[in-house]
């Protein structure tokens, strides 16, 4: 835990620096930026910073990286990848944000939304709601931007050209992934209904792993690995851990949209289920509802619910079964993933600390 702290304090800390440099490039454009450069600090402080560990474990897994006497060396160049994998997070959760029309993130506005509440405070020409969509998708084109810069710095500090070329086809592949994923949920939400279960269930456990699975876990275990020069043998080791624990963790995430605490998820009860993601949990809850139950419940997901209708949802997805279903499926994985690091040839530290990871990645409550 603490080394956990540590990283998290050092990701931080190099994020709070890479703004601020930018902000002095950027002071010739006047104060009318500032509000862009505060939502993106404001954006990118706190989190759990999972993907900022994986990637640091994925290095430590081929090779040794001490963080205790500074930062420089291997070490900067790791830090330069983990801060790129967060500000691409952010950027993701920018986008998302406006794509699903989600009123909060982490507890404060989505940042379309305190963009149009800037504008309607300030009493601008235009509508609010316009300008506040027109800044949040170019704050997120400009934090993708700067994630890119910070790969690109990674990869000068590699274990040797080979190792850049690998780190930074995995991060394209990774970014090529997540459009294409969100896309895929997009276009599942506008289907006029839900196709037959076996075909439901393949179409919401590919987006799934394309959305988030992927670029949760794996891509940054391998992109640290790359950096530090992995062979074919460990990147393989690192896939068969870190996608099981990547579907492990959306499928947790699949349950916090549905019954997550508001306090704790910093979303609206039920977020999902007002949006209508058609999840890996909604197909599960499907499958054996009786005919005249399941159209209720059809006609429900997706719509503009209130607190008495989510209640209707929330109870008949756990009296379906499904939430022991994902429940095992998480625990499925979990155990795979871990069988599968056991047998790897993963340095010991970093095999310890990844057993660790995937339980605090796939555990958080309710």
């Amino acid at each position: 835990m603490q080394e956990t702290t540590r990283l998290a304090g050092l990701v931080q800390e190099r994020i709070g620096d890479i703004l601020e440099r930018h902000r002095d490039e950027l002071a010739a454009l006047g104060d009318d930026a500032s509000a862009l450069l505060d939502e993106a600090a404001q954006f990118l402080t706190g989190g759990k910073r999972f993907r900022a560990q994986f990637a640091v474990l994925g290095y430590r897994s081929v090779r040794e990286l001490d963080f205790s006497d500074g930062v420089d060396g291997a070490a900067d160049s790791v830090l330069d990848a983990a801060c790129a994998l967060e500000f691409f997070h952010a950027a993701a959760l920018i986008h998302d944000d406006i794509i699903d029309r989600s009123d909060t993130r982490r507890g404060r506005p989505a940042a379309h939304r305190a963009f149009a509440a800037l504008h309607a405070t300030a009493r601008w020409a235009g509508e609010p709601e316009h300008f506040g969509v027109a800044a949040a998708i170019l704050l997120g084109d400009l934090l993708q931007s700067w994630a890119d810069e910070l790969m690109e710095s990674a990869c000068d500090g590699a274990a040797s050209p080979d190792a850049a070329r690998a780190a930074r086809a995995h991060f394209n592949r990774m970014r090529s992934e997540v459009a294409v994923g969100q896309y895929l949920d997009v276009l599942e939400e506008q289907q006029p209904a839900f196709a037959a279960h076996d075909a439901q269930l393949e179409r919401s456990t590919r987006v799934l792993v394309y959305k988030s699975a992927k670029y949760s876990v794996e891509a940054p275990l391998l992109i640290g690995a790359a950096l530090a020069g992995a062979d074919e043998e460990q990147e393989q080791a690192l896939r068969d851990y870190g996608l099981p624990i990547g579907v492990a963790f959306q499928l947790r995430d699949d349950l916090l949209g549905v019954f997550g605490d508001a306090s704790v998820t910093g979303k609206p009860a039920g977020d999902d289920l007002v949006e209508g993601k058609r999840t890996v949990l909604v197909t599960l809850a499907r499958e054996n509802l009786p005919g005249t139950q399941r159209r209720i419940f059809d006609d429900l997901l997706g719509n503009d619910l209130a607190p008495e209708q989510v209640a209707i949802l929330q109870r008949t997805i756990r009296e379906s079964g499904a939430v022991e279903r994902v429940e095992q499926m998480i625990t499925r994985n979990v155990e795979r993933a871990i069988s599968a690091l056991q047998a790897s040839p993963a340095r010991p530290d970093a095999g310890e600390a990844l057993t660790r990871l995937a339980d605090r990645a796939t555990r958080r409550e309710f």
